[in-house]
């Protein structure tokens, strides 16, 4: 038997073969493969996870600055005179706080008042944009179509958008030597501006916890301004940063991730996200979610550090000093900046208070921890 067509032997590598050729790719993937990315499937999407490294993606962000591609994200608008209260119905937030020029950040619940999208709310004049996370944009699009009322009109700008995150403290000298002056666009605000002759929406809404911008940018011109963003951040240190980078950074700062620390399981209150619910508003959810914040959470979502060696990582369990379970591990990692390792988890809410002592059972051992709260950093 000939083997140029033959996969029996390895079913793996078939399978692989066909999962990548599957992923959608966004507008910069050739300018990741030619910089000597790592690719890996995120969300749909062949992602770059890394390039020079983790440690010196995360550095640059903290010290300098960096950049990353996240066009897999969705750009959904909303306009016509019944836009702001369609909104208002789908979101836990308060709408009337995103504005023209500014934006909001909440949840969209389900009738359990579980987390089914995390997103950000961009207000303008006459329309608004939502940007979601990519694993739920097809969920949340859904859901859109079978409530949008006739007088709200609906698109997905998702495939023609690009979107670049500049982070760290010199993105504002990035964009000064590429020829937009940023510095009084405050953080949760957001404005157009113009770069290589192409209008671009700006926004101050990062995921670093850095100073930093989001730039969403036509597909078709996302490979020329990344270009130019790099030639001009040259002298300040950007580096491209992959998603390694960007979930350590994230973590740090005690940012929560869809998929991981929230979810259709989670209510906002547990998760320490009622900053981002309108309560005196009415929202799809709104019962459920009002009772758990009434009767109180039978479980928090907290940050902890590890006192003794070991990485936590997603659904570890932590115990009690007696080796009950009393929660589980959503993220975890070595933290760059802090040089120990740290991690999110929901644990019953007698365990929540900080300097609580908690263990995290790692391949078989009980490794000692402790409730620090969050941010980290």
């Amino acid at each position: 038997m000939g083997m140029e067509k033959s996969y029996l032997p390895c079913p793996y590598f078939w399978i692989m073969e066909n999962v990548i050729k599957a992923l959608a790719k966004t507008p910069l993937c050739d300018v990741h493969v030619a910089a000597g990315a790592r690719l890996v499937p995120f969300a749909g999407f062949e992602m770059p996870v890394q390039y020079a490294g983790l440690r010196v993606e995360h550095e640059a962000v903290r010290k300098a600055a960096g950049l990353f591609d996240v066009s897999h994200m969705g750009e959904l608008w909303f306009s016509g005179p019944g836009a702001r209260d369609y909104l208002q119905y789908l979101l836990a937030g308060d709408v009337e706080k995103a504005a023209p020029g500014r934006a909001l950040y909440t949840c969209l619940l389900n009738a359990e008042g579980g987390i089914v999208e995390d997103l950000l709310v961009y207000g303008f004049e006459d329309r608004f944009m939502l940007v979601v996370n990519a694993a739920n944009r097809e969920e949340v699009v859904s859901l859109i179509l079978e409530t949008l009322p006739e007088d709200v009109r609906f698109e997905d700008a998702s495939d023609q958008t690009a979107l670049l995150a500049l982070q760290g403290p010199k993105s504002d000298d990035v964009m000064k030597a590429a020829g937009v002056d940023l510095t009084d666009l405050k953080y949760y605000h957001h404005r157009k501006a113009e770069l290589n002759g192409t209008e671009v929406i700006v926004g101050a809404t990062g995921y670093t916890g850095e100073r930093g911008f989001e730039l969403y940018v036509p597909a078709a011109e996302a490979e020329e301004i990344w270009g130019t963003l790099m030639k001009s951040g040259a002298s300040c240190g950007l580096e491209p940063c992959g998603l390694g980078a960007r979930d350590t950074l994230r973590l740090e700062k005690g940012f929560c991730l869809h998929g991981n620390d929230i979810g259709p399981d989670c209510n906002p209150v547990e998760a320490g996200l009622s900053w981002t619910v309108g309560w005196k508003t009415e929202f799809r959810g709104k019962e459920a979610a009002a009772a758990v914040r009434s009767n109180g959470p039978e479980r928090k979502l907290v940050g902890f550090t590890l006192t003794d060696r070991g990485i936590p990582r997603k659904d570890y369990a932590i115990q009690d000093a007696a080796g009950n379970n009393i929660g589980t591990v959503t993220s975890g990692t070595q933290s760059p900046s802090l040089g120990q390792a740290i991690g999110l988890g929901y644990v019953a809410s007698d365990w929540t208070a900080k300097g609580a002592e908690i263990f995290i059972s790692i391949r078989g051992k009980s490794i000692g921890a402790v409730v620090t709260g969050v941010p980290f950093l």
